[in-house]
């Protein structure tokens, strides 16, 4: 087939690679001409394992089209993705401006028969004002259906969610767009589930935000565990191997973050309000996230006191590890608070530097973890690199003033460190 994905960001950029791959002709359109140079040179602006490889096999084939104009993209494609960014706005709804705008353009550009597929991560009921403005736009002609098909890639693992998912989510009320988009997802895995547009839009805020509260649950339970005696990592994987519960996301530490937990639990709050209903789960879900990264805080002062002047070398700044994504990181709160408290901040990562510097001021950007060391008085580990699980600490304390770690993600074992002479303070345990 021959289709388009509006927008280059983790979704559109790694799904329309994935389907170039297999042999499909496939536009993406952006609007910053220096990006989609960049882009048409293979040169790759985010960080994910394999996904450069990929990017360039397709553009040397003649398979991927990075392009500013929407012409000859949507007149030529049979399905057109939008794939564009939906952020939150001051009250927590889902900024619709993109996806509307695209929807303007796209309508303006149709030729023939085409279905306009959303990608992009909407409340209920926007693919019909989708539909709607399309309708106004359109020449008369021109036919289209709407479908909505929401993704469920990882950063980091994007490559291999897109081609092996749990589940494909095709949501249209048209026969002739379902299967075209059957056909269109033949290669890749996973369960088909065939819904109308609102359950679909739905089912990928649902699938985020009860993630999010997996990880507020057992950030909950970590707190308890500490109050009480008990080992929150021993707990959490005593109710993790009931195979109705899973022990997937049951993992304390300080707070989920990235591009779509923050922004999908407080779209689906939204929502909720707009149907007149009180989502007070999810309320709560929110605020234990706020108290993850607090806690961490009130565990460095836990172990060093006063903070004035203490110097603290951070090991991983991105949400997650394999990604270089900063949005909703608990480590800017987490670093801000910490230099409020007159701490000076060391800080290294492998991989979200770049991004790092353009957030975080006054921090002493390091080249590895013995550099971020050097004479501070605790490591604090906010993100589980697997670089930084193999580390000999030993070779960090030689550098290090004083002998403390806070361990937010659990990477280490707290026996093993105090047999090195540090004192260890992990989450839950």
């Amino acid at each position: 087939m021959t289709i388009t994905f509006v927008g280059h960001g983790y979704v559109g950029l790694v799904t329309a690679s994935i389907f170039a791959d297999f042999g499909n002709t496939v536009y993406v359109i952006g609007r910053n001409p220096e990006k989609i140079g960049q882009l048409a040179d293979g040169k790759i602006p985010i960080y994910e394992p394999g996904l450069e490889e990929i990017v360039k096999r397709n553009i040397n084939a003649g398979r991927l089209i990075f392009t500013t104009e929407y012409a000859p993209a949507i007149p030529n494609s049979e399905i057109v993705f939008t794939a564009v960014g939906t952020p939150p706005t001051a009250t927590g709804d889902a900024d619709l401006e993109n996806v509307l705008k695209v929807a303007e353009q796209i309508g303006k550009n149709l030729n023939g028969y085409t279905v306009v597929a959303t990608k992009s991560t909407v409340p209920v009921g926007t693919n019909k004002r989708v539909r709607e403005l399309i309708n106004s736009v359109k020449n008369e002609k021109d036919e289209f259906d709407i479908a909505s098909c929401p993704e469920f890639l990882r950063e980091g693992s994007a490559i291999s969610d897109t081609m092996y998912p749990d589940r494909v989510v095709i949501g249209t009320e048209s026969v002739r767009a379902r299967n075209l988009l059957l056909e269109l997802h033949k290669p890749i895995t996973g369960e088909r589930v065939l819904t109308n547009l609102e359950s679909a839009e739905l089912i990928k805020y649902a699938s985020n935000s009860f993630l999010a509260t997996k990880i507020s649950f057992a950030n909950a339970i970590a707190k308890l565990a500490e109050l009480s005696g008990a080992d929150a990592l021993q707990v959490l994987d005593g109710i993790g191997f009931d195979k109705r519960i899973g022990n997937m996301f049951l993992k304390p530490g300080p707070g989920y973050g990235g591009s779509c937990f923050p922004k999908d639990v407080k779209a689906l709050i939204a929502i909720a309000r707009d149907c007149g209903y009180d989502f007070q789960l999810l309320k709560s879900v929110e605020e234990i996230n706020q108290h993850a990264w607090i806690g961490i805080v009130e565990k460095c002062m836990a172990a060093l006191g006063d903070l004035q002047d203490k110097k603290i070398g951070v090991l991983g700044l991105a949400f997650k590890p394999d990604t270089d994504d900063m949005r909703e990181s608990p480590s800017i709160p987490i670093i801000r608070e910490l230099q409020k408290k007159g701490a000076h901040i060391n800080a290294y990562d492998p991989a979200a530097m770049k991004n790092s510097m353009k957030i975080l001021e006054n921090v002493h950007f390091k080249n590895n973890a013995v550099e971020t060391a050097e004479g501070v008085d605790l490591i604090l580990v906010l993100t589980d690199w697997n670089e930084f699980k193999e580390l000999d600490l030993n070779k960090l304390k030689e550098v290090m003033r004083s002998y403390h770690i806070v361990d937010a993600r659990n990477i280490y074992s707290p026996q093993k460190a105090r047999d090195l002479g540090f004192s260890y303070i992990g989450v839950g345990r």
